[in-house]
């Protein structure tokens, strides 16, 4: 009774006209599986569940026919082409309900073991089946994919299989349909469940070795021969087979080691030297006696453990400087040094200058204690012209066993710079060559320079002759000498007045230089003269003095000559040396000037009143 579709027919005749265009429908062939309705032509199904699985199309022959006229009905026929359309109306069934395989235990891991299948008779995408394992027994061990284009379900390895530790699993598989329809979901549930049963066959396998990798350590010094480990490989098939070992050989790096076949030892075959090589990677092949052909790897990392065999050195060649007006204390130089060796965790490193260099007051070495140290002044300031490059011997020792040390040589070059300490120059030429001079340009200077002293030394030398020859004339003039001295005296009335620079007579001065054929002893101390009165007389003043050293008990045996300068009294204007003169000139009166008649006269008017001189007057 479900609808299937409607057919109409048309008649040309008169409707009007009694029954002649009437239409009556019914089937010619089709049945029993469709009915038509005779008035209304539409066609319905007359079984119930057609099954597409069993017939998918069907042909119905549809007949429509008037009921009246004169010819007595006339009919018309069509053909009507039905397809059942599919639907997900039959769960997945396994056609047996055990399935058996048998897998080598030498399968790969993710390869496919075997195959198993459910049917289901729908069509399209209501035949896709789902499969899954059953958790229990091979949930770990395998895993199920479905086929797209057989929907058979893929059993594949998860993970290796063992022949003598298994050999045999059992597990159930689920298969189901992927899309449902709800309005079958009273027919039941649209899965189904098989078990499967796997046999592991025994296959013959290569050794396996104990670990995946293999690593041990070796002292740089460790003697020829030393065995330093070993490697473990075994036979797990039933029937076990012996082991031999030996290094895959692939360069010459492996020819530093040896393996025993039997007992798979590693023993040392050369000496090491971890700076050179810090670690060896090569790899080991176990095989089978009974079946040399299998045959395994595995790696062997061995690293080189280092012995404190180098001391430490100055990490770079440093270009150290100082400036010639460093100050003492001054830091011109931090330091670090390295090690060759493999330095272990908290290795320190300590600075200090070498005995034969702690005594010199140039630098000293300060530790800062964390691997560096300082290079400072001991001196305020420093001379190229002196000593232009030190060489400064540093002391480096590590704290490993043993204690290794090194002395470490830093050369220290000294530079001139600016009041900021910034290097202007420490070029030797830099001395005397201003910047920019070349050396022919600084060799014309000198030539200069030397041919200027030699003009200055010429000129000396003549002067010192022509003044030699001076003095021989004037000692050997008979005649008087003419003594010139600017000292004016006190006056007409000053009758007394003497200047005793008249006594000072160069030939007088010449002969007192000391006599070059006595050594004197001691030389005499000044002696405190008692200061001369007023008003005292130059004759008795020089009396008194040569009585003094005629006296003295320590005046010298050779001839002496004892100078006095001293000025006469009695003038009126006193003395008019500039030692005894007022601090000013406007504390001077020279109103006695006028007094001393004609002579003095234009005197008078100059240091007089300022008004009342005129030196238009003067003739």
């Amino acid at each position: 009774g479900a609808y299937v579709l409607q057919v109409k027919a048309t008649d040309a005749d008169d409707p009007t006209y009694g029954n002649s265009a009437r239409v009556v429908y019914s089937i010619l062939q089709g049945q029993p599986y469709f009915s038509i309705d005779p008035k209304t032509g539409v066609i319905r199904t007359a079984l119930p569940n057609m099954d597409r699985e069993v017939k998918e199309q069907y042909q119905v022959l549809i007949q429509a026919k008037d009921m009246g006229g004169q010819l007595g009905g006339l009919a018309g026929t069509t053909t009507v082409n039905i397809t059942l359309t599919d639907v997900n109306d039959n769960p997945p069934r396994f056609p047996k309900s055990i399935f058996h395989l048998k897998v080598p235990e030498s399968s790969h891991v993710g390869s496919a073991i075997g195959r198993i299948r459910a049917v289901d008779p729908d069509f399209g995408k209501n035949a896709e089946i789902e499969y899954n394992i059953v958790p229990g027994d091979g949930g770990n061990l395998f895993d199920i994919t479905t086929d797209e284009n057989t929907q058979e379900g893929v059993i594949k390895l998860k993970k290796p299989l063992d022949f003598e530790t298994k050999k045999a699993y059992t597990f159930k598989v689920e298969a189901s349909n992927l899309h449902l329809d709800h309005r079958f979901h009273s027919v039941g549930p649209f899965k189904d469940t098989a078990t499967v049963k796997i046999n592991v066959l025994d296959m013959d396998e290569p050794p396996v070795f104990s670990k995946p990798v293999y690593t041990m350590e070796v002292y740089e010094d460790t003697p020829v021969g030393t065995i330093i480990g070993a490697v473990t490989a075994q036979d797990l098939d039933a029937g076990s087979s012996s082991v031999r070992y030996f290094i895959d050989w692939k360069n010459d790096v492996d020819s530093y080691f040896t393996i025993d076949a039997t007992e798979g030892t590693i023993a040392t075959n050369e000496l090491l030297d971890r700076e050179s090589t810090a670690q060896y990677n090569f790899s080991i092949i176990a095989s089978k006696v009974s079946n040399p052909l299998l045959t395994s790897k595995v790696n062997v990392i061995i690293n080189v453990l280092d012995v404190n065999e180098f001391p430490p050195e100055i990490s770079v060649p440093y270009e150290t400087s100082v400036c010639e007006n460093a100050k003492p204390g001054q830091v011109i130089q931090t330091v670090t040094a390295a090690d060759k060796d493999l330095s272990p965790a908290g290795q320190r490193f300590s600075f200090r200058l070498s005995p034969e260099a702690s005594n010199k007051p140039n630098f000293t070495v300060h530790d800062y204690r964390n691997n560096t140290a300082g290079i400072e002044t001991r001196r305020n300031g420093y001379s190229r012209r002196e000593q232009e490059l030190y060489f400064l011997p540093v002391v480096i020792e590590d704290s490993s066993y043993p204690v290794q040390s090194s002395t470490n040589t830093m050369t220290i070059r000294v530079c001139r710079c600016d009041s900021d300490g910034t290097i202007l120059s420490c070029n030797v030429e830099a001395i005397f060559l201003p910047v920019g001079l070349s050396t022919g340009a600084l060799i014309a200077i000198l030539l200069c320079i030397v041919i200027l002293l030699v003009i200055v030394v010429l000129y000396v030398a003549l002067r010192r002759q022509k003044k030699k020859d001076t003095l021989m004339t004037s000692k050997e003039d008979i005649r008087d000498n003419v003594i010139h001295y600017d000292d004016e005296g006190g006056g007409e009335e000053d009758t007394q007045a003497f200047d005793i620079s008249a006594l000072r007579n160069p030939k007088v001065i010449e002969d007192n230089k000391m006599r070059r054929d006595i050594k004197p002893d001691t030389l005499c101390s000044p002696r405190q003269r008692p200061s001369v009165e007023d008003n005292t007389d130059i004759r008795h003043f020089i009396n008194q003095r040569l009585q003094e050293n005629d006296v003295d008990p320590s005046a010298p045996p050779y001839d002496s000559l004892a100078t006095y300068a001293y000025e006469g009294n009695g003038s009126v204007a006193e003395s008019l040396s500039s030692i005894d003169s007022l601090t000013t000139e406007a504390d001077q009166d020279y109103d006695y000037l006028s007094d001393w008649g004609p002579h003095f006269k234009i005197l008078a008017d100059m240091f007089g009143e300022e008004e009342s001189y005129n030196p238009d007057k003067v003739t």
